[in-house]
Formats: structure tokens, sequence, C-alpha cells
């Protein structure tokens, strides 16, 4: 409840309240960056602190937010990750000139095939884009499962879904993907 009255008196233009905000969030958000990275290749050069603030810079930009809870607030901040990973993953490309894309290893969670050890970020951003299409909370759930590396309980939670709804989302989700992005 605190981080959620913190939010939204940050909204209504108190400053002070950002700065009790902050120390409550950034150990989980520093944990949300540090799951997003390890995934990443070897030698990655963005750092967690960078993915944090550059996470931090978007959620105040984005304007009027109307803050549900604490739970809303890191949902947004993982969505945040994603978008700043995909962004760097195609500028990175773009660079090479067509070169290699960036790949992301597969934790245990998700498991798109069993002969690949890594997905490339910038084909599952895509294929979950696709996917939030046809089945938004779908894509909700593998980006909060996969992304964010919450369980299915907290997955739960922060949708306001049964747990049960989460395990079916995830499983028709994962078998959509595979299909998706090993045509």
């Amino acid at each position: 409840m605190q981080i959620t009255q913190l939010l939204n008196e940050w909204k209504d233009g108190n400053q002070a309240a950002l700065d009790k905000l902050m120390p409550l969030v950034y150990d989980e958000l520093h944990r949300q960056a540090s799951r997003y990275l390890r995934k990443e290749r070897q030698g990655h050069t963005l750092q967690t602190t960078a993915l944090i603030h550059e996470a931090y810079l978007r959620i105040v930009g984005a304007g009027e937010i109307e803050w549900q809870n604490r739970n809303h607030f890191f949902a947004l901040a993982s969505t945040a990750m994603r978008r700043i990973l995909v962004d760097y993953a195609r500028e990175r490309n773009r660079d090479k000139r067509g070169g290699n894309a960036e790949n992301l290893p597969l934790d245990e969670a998700l498991v798109i095939s069993a002969n690949e050890k890594s997905v490339d970020l910038i084909a599952l951003d895509d294929a979950l884009n696709r996917l939030a299409k046809l089945d938004e909370r779908q894509a909700k759930v593998v980006e909060l499962r996969y992304f964010s590396g919450l369980s299915i309980d907290e997955t739960a939670e922060v949708l306001g879904i049964a747990n049960s709804t989460v395990r079916l989302d995830w499983n028709l989700a994962k078998a959509w993907l595979k299909q998706e992005i090993t045509k």
C-alpha cells in the first residue's frame, strides 16, 4: 500500500514522495534488471544500473499513469526493460549492417525448442507482439514469467487471475511462440 500511495503522490507532483519511493523499489528493479541481463549474451555492454535508470526515465516520461498498485509499477518497469533491450539489439544489428542478431539464452522456464539453447531476442519480441494482438493476457504472462522471472503465483497476483489460468496461458503461449519462432 505504501508504494502505491507514494506513486500516486509523486504523480500528483510531490517530489518528496519520489525520494521516499526510490529506496523501496530500487532493489526489486535491480533484481529485474539483473534477470534480464543474465539472459543476454556474454560481453553484453549494457550494465544493470544503466538499464534501471533508462527504464525509470521511460516510466517517468510516460505521462499520466493511474497506478493501481506496486505490482502494476513493477510490471511497467519490466515492459520498459524489455523494450530497452530489444531497442539495444535492433541498434546493434543496424550497426553491424545485418550482422547476427542478439541471442537471449532461454532459462529452464521457457523452453521454445528442445534443440535450441537460445533464441533471437528480436524474433522473440516480434512474435510476442503478434501474440499480444491475438491474446494480450498470454503475452503479458510470458513477459512477466520469462523476462521478469516471476513465479506462477507472482504472475497471478500481478495480473489478478488464478494460478491455473497463468499455467494454461503459459503453456499455450510457449507452444504458440515455438511455432512462430521456428517458422
